[in-house]
């Protein structure tokens, strides 16, 4: 009798915490990360995924399934990344693309080399720093979002194609020939699609082009099972495969872009496409409690905060504390609060704005930042400043994970800003355009749509790169890969991708754990700790008695990660996105 009251309470308790796993793992969809997932499946155990030779973790189902596939026909690393990039622009439109941009991190294993991919995009050559201010110098409300001037010259396609180049073995024709056929052929309407759809329609329908590709003729949404088709993205796909980026960049699809900008009242040229180039940059490196962080350097603002804020959290045992204790969140947010402040003055284009990346990731200097911590209560952000006595040395988005047989890696964050970027497509060539331009600083001290504050080194420039979050990352132990991260989310890229990396390093988790625990995040203003609904009310009243302002908001991020270890590699893609998907084989 007694069993089967223990029975019955573990079925209770298991039961409690997936619907509570379910209530919190929802986002607004006009953000970067996802849409509401009602429907996830497995969330009451977090068991990874496990594989011998090669492994993707995706965003969504198909396109991990197209990269495993390629690793099986005996493609690297690289050929499967550039390979599910492709097809998320096909069947992960809201944030899959080749209308926006992304990084990419690359580990070789042959010659232990790492590489940084930037095909970020850039702003067109007549932009300029006041280009979203009014005549009396006030920001314009929404021209940097759902406007044509809320788009970026996009950096997806010269970026894979340079990737694929330097350290793939297939050519772009093979590995692009999925997305060829998903876009011509169909794919049935998934539900997470169907409910991004209905949810953004008002935007979406705004724009002529976009309503006649992703709704039916009386307006409808396609329904949950019916085939879609994308027969204009397929045929600048196949332009792709024939002639490479010039296929983009050049000839009649740089011409449809550019026109349809121009329609919609942007200022971007064939000649701005024409003239768009990828850059493969050294990425940011550190140490962690022994495991070396490689990350994407800047334009992003991601690795190098990322490596700052462990540096700072370093100095303290996380782990005595205990995953997600109202200590150790004190602490991370208190450190999360000065690098967000950093990064609101420091972090820009590198070609345009001398960024202090070693100053800012040294540890010296993070100590200085951990001395200041109080460890009973939080330092007010207003009294929170931008390097202090730092000197000079004389910034909808969607991440993918991949490792082969050779023990090559590849972390891949990419994105359009917003679900759809800015709602607009250009007509006749399937393609969603970004709105990148937001990530600017339209002006010093007025935050952007993240709330993200900035100043100089991020303002808008001719043929400069916004400032991003995004933070694909590898962590290595022994020189060798150990753990492939990132995540969308905005803002809060840094700080999921953070807290994933911790989860496994400081707590012991396996990857599953890590993807599915609880998050919380501060970006220095406004001055509140995010946290998710899971987080233990007990720890929120805890933190609230220490003097902080917590809020309880919609999931944070959708991490895909892959864990190498000695029994093989380990998967997991993150509950809080219903379509994504980690396999290998």
């Amino acid at each position: 009798m007694m069993s089967l009251v223990r029975l019955a309470t573990f079925l209770k308790i298991n039961l409690f915490l997936s619907l509570l796993l379910f209530f919190s793992v929802n986002a607004f969809p006009h953000k970067k990360n996802t849409i509401p997932a009602p429907i996830l499946s497995g969330m009451h155990t977090a068991k990874p995924v496990w594989a011998a030779h090669g492994m993707v973790a995706s965003v969504e189902s198909m396109a991990t399934d197209v990269g495993v596939d390629i690793l099986r026909k005996g493609g690297n690393a690289v050929d499967a990344a550039v390979a599910v990039g492709f097809t998320l622009a096909v069947t992960f439109p809201r944030a899959g693309n080749i209308g926006g941009g992304g990084f990419m991190i690359i580990h070789l294993a042959k010659t232990g080399e790492n590489i940084a991919i930037d095909y970020r995009e850039m702003a067109p050559a007549k932009a300029h720093k006041d280009l979203f201010l009014d005549k009396k110098g006030n920001v314009i409300k929404n021209k940097s979002l759902f406007h044509g001037m809320a788009s970026g010259v996009p950096g997806s396609v010269m970026g894979m194609e340079l990737a694929l180049k330097k350290y793939g073995s297939m050519s772009l024709s093979e590995v692009i020939q999925p997305a060829i056929h998903l876009a011509e052929n169909g794919f049935p309407v998934s539900r997470d699609l169907y409910l991004s759809l209905q949810s953004l329609k008002k935007r979406l329908q705004k724009w002529p082009s976009t309503k006649k590709v992703f709704y039916k003729k009386d307006g409808s949404s396609y329904q949950i099972g019916e085939t879609f088709y994308q027969k204009d993205l397929a045929k600048t796909l196949k332009l792709i495969a024939q002639k490479g980026s010039t296929g983009f960049y050049q000839g009649e699809v740089a011409k449809k872009i550019a026109l349809q900008v121009q329609k919609a009242g942007g200022i971007m040229s064939t000649a701005d496409l024409k003239n768009y180039h990828a850059e493969i940059r050294q990425p940011v490196t550190g140490t962690y409690r022994g495991y070396d962080i490689i990350s994407m350097p800047p334009p992003s603002s991601g690795g190098v905060h990322l490596l700052q804020i462990l540096n700072i959290l370093e100095n303290y045992n996380m782990a005595s504390s205990g995953h997600n204790s109202a200590n150790s969140i004190h602490y991370m947010v208190e450190a999360m609060k000065f690098a967000y402040a950093d990064r609101s003055k420091y972090l820009g284009d590198p070609d345009f704005y001398k960024v202090p990346v070693k100053q800012l990731t040294s540890k010296a200097y993070a100590r200085r930042i951990f001395d200041k911590i109080l460890p009973d209560k939080p330092i007010p952000s207003i009294n929170i400043k931008p390097g202090m006595a730092l000197p000079y040395e004389s910034n909808q988005t969607t991440h993918f994970s991949v490792a082969d047989q050779w023990g090559n890696a590849v972390s891949t964050t990419t994105t359009l800003n917003f679900s759809y970027g800015s709602g607009l497509i250009a007509d006749g060539t399937g393609v969603f355009l970004n709105n990148e331009m937001d990530d600017f600083s339209a002006k010093a001290g007025v935050p952007n749509a993240f709330g993200l504050l900035g100043g100089k080194a991020n303002a808008v420039e001719a043929g400069k790169r916004p400032l991003s979050a995004m933070t694909p990352t590898i962590v290595l132990k022994n020189n060798k890969p150990f753990l492939l991260t990132g995540s969308p989310g905005g803002s809060r890229i840094i700080t999921t991708t953070l807290q994933l990396v911790m989860n496994v390093i400081d707590y012991q988790m396996n990857v599953a754990e890590a993807s599915y625990a609880s998050r919380i995040h501060h970006q220095w203003f406004p001055n509140e700790i995010r946290v998710e609904r899971s987080l233990n009310q007990d720890t929120i009243r805890l933190l609230k008695k220490m003097g902080y302002k917590v809020v309880v908001k919609s999931a944070m991020g959708s991490t895909q990660s892959i864990m190498f270890t000695p029994q093989g590699l380990y998967g997991a893609s993150d509950p809080r996105t219903a379509v994504a998907k980690t396999a290998g084989y």
